[in-house]
């Protein structure tokens, strides 16, 4: 058993002319932790975005085939708008998770530290939802964009029937949903562990509030 856990069960039992004492031993423990919550969650999205740099640049480091395919990929206004935004709103996520250490760090008082929790959970749940949607849109893109420009794939969808067609959608439709399902459950692994242990500390500061 931690430390926070034996003052809190200190505080249970002790009178009242303690629990204040007991209160302010707790709260910079839950400061503490909290800030440390957020660290991980800023140095995650960190190594996040390093990941999808590493991951655009391979292709210059593949086949000549790859690279090309790529590069053509690129004339697409769609496609580097998406990458550009995808760009930045990580970088955007970044810096209001790096905002939210900051403030979580030099929070003075449970009211104010409340409140940036609060404001720390929006921004991953928010940041996650747009996550969803763009491999989503990114999916329909990739499969709209190969449709149009390799020329084995079009050679075999003049020949659908209508059956056929449907099929081909119905198994990207599938593609999509579980390639959408692995990136939530990633998320709610990694976030959502750290999300409930922040929310742990909330409740936990909503009783000293209280």
């Amino acid at each position: 058993m931690d430390e926070l856990e034996l003052l809190k069960k200190d505080w249970v039992k002790s009178e009242d002319k303690f629990e204040k004492k007991s209160a302010n031993q707790i709260y910079p423990m839950l400061l503490k932790k909290s800030s440390s919550i957020v660290k991980t969650l800023f140095y995650i999205s960190v190594a996040e975005l390093v990941f999808w740099i590493i991951i655009n640049t391979l292709p210059f480091f593949m086949s000549d085939t790859y690279r090309a395919k790529h590069d053509e990929m690129y004339t697409s206004n769609t496609f580097i708008i998406l990458s550009v935004l995808s760009y930045a709103i990580i970088m955007v996520f970044v810096y209001l998770l790096y905002k939210s250490h900051k403030s979580i760090s030099v929070t003075d008082n449970a009211r104010r530290l409340m409140k940036n929790i609060l404001k720390t959970r929006k921004i991953i749940k928010y940041y996650v939802l747009y996550n969803l949607i763009m491999a989503s849109v990114s999916m329909i893109f990739a499969f709209y964009y190969t449709s149009k420009h390799d020329p084995i794939l079009i050679e075999k969808i003049e020949h659908f029937n209508n059956a056929q067609f449907l099929t081909m959608i119905g198994i990207f439709a599938l593609f999509t949903i579980v390639f959408v399902t692995i990136i939530w459950l990633f998320y709610k692994l990694i976030y959502g562990i750290l999300l409930k242990r922040l929310n742990k500390n909330y409740k936990e500061l909503k009783k000293i509030e209280v």
